[in-house]
């Protein structure tokens, strides 16, 4: 099966988050001259299929999810069985990330490969809490003394057309949650009281919005968000026990946990409260200079004429395990602009671009 193909095929397995329904048994049967591993944890499947092509030399690896999130109402048509219209394919995951790996899969078939080994590295559970997917087979390919040098995770990345965009790496995650102790009370004896709100107010100022590092020419600042703020019994003559505030900072390499920590504390000087910080990824950043990056950006100019910007924007994904790992890491893949939406799709010209240009580094690495 070619790309198109395989994706259509792929695209019918109701692989909702961590369940893989079969699709990657799927996989590991269309490329069988690929050595197969199933890695299974606490109920997540993975699967790395790798081929030694010689003794010596670099290994190049591409990683990617066949889990996808629940399709929601409102879809014109099933969101398990594609719908091939008007250049578009019609399914939940066309766009994240069915379209990258069918086109990973089709660009390692028969291919001529100069390096010591290729592999791909597939989970069934990059949407969900992550866990026990990707980082578990790098953990595995550790022990067995065949880590990657090189990665490209072909989540989709494009942002107005194939091409466009190549990112070299993420920003961390730090997850917040604080509290500030009052002392509850009627409204209309406020001496008696001690308001968690009013004790706050001043401060918030500094917490909403605030930009803890300038960025740079690759990140973003790392800005404090509040995600959520409550306090009291909602009720209007009863002031509250204690004022809950959550938070995430998307941090760049500039700014640590230790960093926020030490900042939400000393706006927090002379109050009584608690404070939880959690880093859920790490940031990261692959040298633009880099052998990936080099032959990669040459590769999608060649393929799809365009200049992509490299750039960390964007969530999370699994390529912070690979950058833990050691491994020299990109991400580059279709247009995102429907990824987890109603009517999900992905451009068929874009997969065989995409297709093209994964074949092109490949055999050019």
């Amino acid at each position: 099966m070619n790309a198109k193909e395989f994706l259509i095929e792929l695209l019918k397995f109701k692989s909702i988050t961590p369940n893989d329904d079969g699709a990657l048994n799927f996989i590991a049967l269309e490329l069988n001259d690929f050595e197969a591993f199933f890695i299974d944890k606490e109920g997540v499947k993975n699967l790395l299929l790798t081929k030694k092509f010689r003794d010596e030399g670099e290994h190049l690896a591409f990683g990617g999810h066949v889990d996808v999130v629940p399709a929601g109402e409102g879809w014109g048509s099933d969101p398990f069985i594609p719908l091939e219209k008007d250049g578009y394919i019609y399914a939940r995951g066309a766009q994240d990330m069915k379209s990258g790996v069918a086109a990973f899969v089709d660009a390692v078939k028969n291919v001529n490969f100069s390096g010591a080994r290729l592999s791909l590295i597939l989970t069934s559970d990059e949407e969900g809490e992550a866990k026990y997917g990707t980082k578990e087979v790098l953990e595995w390919m550790k022990e067995q003394n065949i880590l990657p040098d090189y990665a490209v995770v072909a989540e989709p990345t494009c942002v107005s057309k194939i091409g466009d965009s190549l990112k070299i790496g993420r920003r961390g995650s730090i997850n917040g949650k604080l509290l500030i102790r009052g002392k509850q009370g009627h409204v209309a004896y406020p001496e008696k009281c001690i308001n968690p709100v009013h004790d706050f107010a001043s401060a918030l100022k500094f917490l909403a919005d605030f930009d803890l590092d300038p960025g740079d020419e690759l990140f973003s600042p790392s800005k404090i968000v509040i995600t959520d703020i409550r306090g009291g019994i909602e009720v209007c003559n009863v002031t509250p026990n204690d004022l809950r505030l959550m938070f995430n900072v998307r941090n760049s390499p500039q700014t640590s946990l230790e960093d926020v920590k030490n900042y939400v504390e000393k706006i927090c000087e002379g109050l009584n409260y608690e404070l939880e910080l959690k880093q859920s990824s790490e940031a990261f950043l692959t040298d633009k200079e880099s052998k990936i990056v080099q032959k990669l950006n040459h590769s999608i100019q060649k393929i799809t004429r365009e200049v992509p910007e490299l750039n960390t924007k964007g969530g999370t994904s699994d390529a912070r395990y690979f950058a833990q790992y050691g491994v020299k890491v990109v991400e580059f893949g279709v247009c995102n602009d429907r990824i987890h939406a109603i009517d999900e799709r992905v451009s068929i010209e874009e997969l065989e671009k995409l297709y093209l240009v994964f074949k092109d580094l490949i055999e050019n690495f």
